[in-house]
């Protein structure tokens, strides 16, 4: 059966050479060499739809990883469908298989929107994690250089002293997304290619790496959903220089409001009790950027905490604001 499934996308690889979409990025061309072996996951707990994988995603940016496909029922080559990039992509789907049991419940609440129409098809990409260098991969790197160069010693010095890898690789995983992985999700799938179509999500660093990615390639993506965004950096501490490079660096860069959808939000529970001291912030650089109610939205949940289970619960919230028909 899967030996069946490797060949069927292998042949679907090359009916859709002819008919992708053009698309107008630096990177329409940079379809990768490398042969993908596709692999229907037959074993995941779904609610609906299908989940493919590839099971070690080459790259020559980061450390090679599992990357997972959803594609929603009926999936067919005869539309098209939007494009939902998310992190931490082992906790999206199925609670038998996550470290904690719990799971964002992605193919729940898609399968439902877009069942009631309210949102446009979609299909998601699912990048995991590599726990070891998981701070390393999400980080905003440019935000630490907007800081102070001692404060910036300070902290390296602190990660040698505690023995952690202090090498931010947020570029480079970044560069893996747009250059390795978008091409050829865009040449294998039947998927619009235009940023209005390409979306980034992720929760806490994952929320991080979600602004960073929409900051840095604003012309790619064209909205970006924030869950319980971790402002703080790392650690929470006492007098944390993080968040004002974190600031900085959404100031400089952030895309102005017109063309871009921007979704942040927060608890008040566990870790996200330190997030909600930097709401005014983050609603300040919104209206700055000429951000209104009806491209971004900075929610507060109440009594929520920093949990799949808590994500979960309002998932529709972002899925609609960034995917609604």
């Amino acid at each position: 059966m899967r030996n069946f499934l490797v060949l069927l996308v292998l042949l679907m690889l090359m009916s859709c050479k002819n008919d992708r979409q053009t698309n107008d990025t630096d990177f329409e061309s940079n379809i990768p060499s490398t042969k993908y072996v596709f692999e229907r996951l037959d074993e995941a707990k779904l609610f609906a739809g299908s989940l493919i994988r590839v099971d070690s995603f080459p790259s020559k940016y980061i450390t090679p990883r599992p990357v997972d496909i959803w594609l929603p029922k009926d999936y067919s080559r005869d539309k098209k469908y939007s494009v939902l990039y998310m992190h931490d992509g082992q906790m999206l789907f199925d609670s038998k298989t996550t470290w904690n049991k719990q799971e964002w419940k992605v193919d729940e609440w898609a399968t439902q929107l877009m069942d009631e129409g309210k949102t446009n098809d979609f299909i998601v990409v699912a990048i995991h994690n590599i726990p070891q260098i998981r701070w390393q991969d999400l980080f905003p790197q440019k935000a630490f250089e907007l800081l102070d160069k001692s404060i910036q010693q300070n902290l390296l010095d602190e990660a040698i002293n505690a023995n952690i890898d202090s090498k931010f690789n947020g570029d480079n995983y970044l560069r893996f997304i747009v250059e390795e992985l978008r091409p050829q999700i865009d040449f294998a799938y039947s998927v619009y290619t235009d940023k209005e179509n390409t979306f980034v999500m992720g929760s806490s660093m994952g929320g991080l790496m979600s602004m960073y990615a929409i900051s840095e390639y604003p012309k790619i993506f064209g909205g970006a959903a924030c869950v319980s965004t971790h402002w703080v950096g790392a650690a929470p501490r006492e007098d944390n220089p993080l968040p004002d490079g974190i600031f900085k660096y959404m100031e400089a860069n952030l895309p102005k409001a017109g063309e871009h959808k921007l979704y942040f939000d927060y608890g008040n529970k566990t870790l996200d009790q330190h997030y909600p001291q930097y709401a005014p912030s983050v609603d300040e650089i919104l209206k700055a950027k000429g951000y209104t109610d009806k491209d971004s939205k900075n929610r507060f949940f109440e009594g929520t905490d920093h949990s799949e289970n808590s994500w979960n619960k309002r998932l529709d919230q972002p899925l609609i604001f960034l995917l609604g028909s």
